[in-house]
């Protein structure tokens, strides 16, 4: 399906993994006129179907799934035990047992099949390019599919594996970078990415990035993109499933920054305790290091410690606002169109 049949405006709610993405968000930013998502990721297969059938109950528009792409580089082990060892304090403080740092592929092809079967409009990939079969098997499908990039060679990749559009993820994200490989490469700033990806191949391209109004999907059109994906902007949102720490954090005027910390790959959030704390020994290792930290994570965020979990953001975070998200997207269009 072509992306802009897809569309009535150009904005695309981002997949937030991990919480603030819910059915009800997806729902919102699609019954709006752009194109809501799911995030797929650190669920089981079970959960996104259920997920699937509640976005589908709230609107009978196009909406989208996010999977991680499953990648197995090697890691450094005795790193990451020095680096358990380091978080023996974190353990106590919030009186959890560190998690088994170990590796999964997140339910890949399970997954996979789920979609196939059950095929919504989109589904996006993150961490990876798909193989060129899996792409095919989805199109035959009538799913579109499209891929996240950081860099014009991962979109010449994305575009040899015959995907139908790309999502131009800019160093200003939250979240995770999804570059195909977890490099410590300097991220490219999305407006200039945009116009190295809009001539590195011919693909309608997604901006992603710090795009949290108006004007920021305007300067994305400007650029080359066909839409802007939104995400930061979305979680003050009463559809988001942000937690009330991270939520109070965002009302906060710390800066983001990016880290190893929680989950052993390089993500964008707000600078807290844990990061000052711990980004010196934090080793690469994903998603090893997500599972060893995510029992802290799940203690800190049910005591409301945002100094304890992942505050992922992006550099404009502080444009947020707690209004309903069919509101914001209604409102960011018409600013973009004038």
């Amino acid at each position: 399906m072509e992306l802009a049949s897809l569309l009535e405006v150009p904005i695309v709610g981002a997949p937030m993994g991990g919480g603030p993405s819910t059915p009800a968000l997806a729902a919102a930013v699609s019954e709006a006129g752009g194109l809501g998502f799911l995030a797929g990721g650190y669920k089981s297969a079970a959960d996104v179907e259920r997920e699937l059938g509640e976005v589908r109950a709230a609107t009978s528009r196009p909406f989208g799934v996010n999977l991680f792409v499953p990648a197995r580089p090697t890691v450094d082990d005795e790193a990451i035990e020095t680096y358990a060892a380091s978080l023996a304090g974190e353990a106590e403080r919030y009186g959890v047992a560190l998690g088994e740092p170990r590796w999964d592929d997140d339910g890949w092809e399970t997954k996979l099949e789920l979609l196939a079967r059950e095929r919504p409009a989109v589904v996006s990939f993150t961490f990876g390019r798909p193989d060129r079969e899996v792409v095919a098997w989805l199109q035959e499908e009538d799913v579109s599919v499209w891929c996240t990039v950081t860099t014009p060679a991962e979109a010449r990749l994305a575009a040899a594996a015959g995907v139908d559009a790309l999502v131009v993820q800019g160093a200003e994200a939250g979240g995770h970078q999804s570059s195909f490989d977890d490099t410590d490469d300097p991220p490219i700033a999305l407006l200039e990415l945009v116009r190295l990806v809009a001539v590195a191949t011919d693909l309608p391209l997604v901006a992603a990035g710090g795009v949290s109004d108006g004007a920021g999907v305007a300067a994305a059109l400007a650029a080359g993109a066909s839409a802007a994906q939104i995400g930061s902007a979305l979680l003050l949102t009463p559809e988001a499933a942000t937690s009330a720490a991270q939520r109070a954090a965002l009302a906060a005027d710390a800066p983001t920054v990016l880290t190893r910390a929680f989950t052993g790959r390089r993500a964008r959030g707000i600078a807290n305790r844990f990061i000052r704390e711990h980004e010196a020994l934090a080793p690469r290792g994903y998603p090893q290091v997500h599972h060893l930290t995510a029992p802290i994570r799940a203690a800190a965020r049910a005591a409301g410690d945002s100094d304890g979990i992942n505050l992922w953001a992006g550099e404009s975070y502080r444009l947020a606002e707690e209004k309903p998200a069919s509101e914001l997207v209604l409102r960011w269009a018409a600013e973009a169109s004038r």
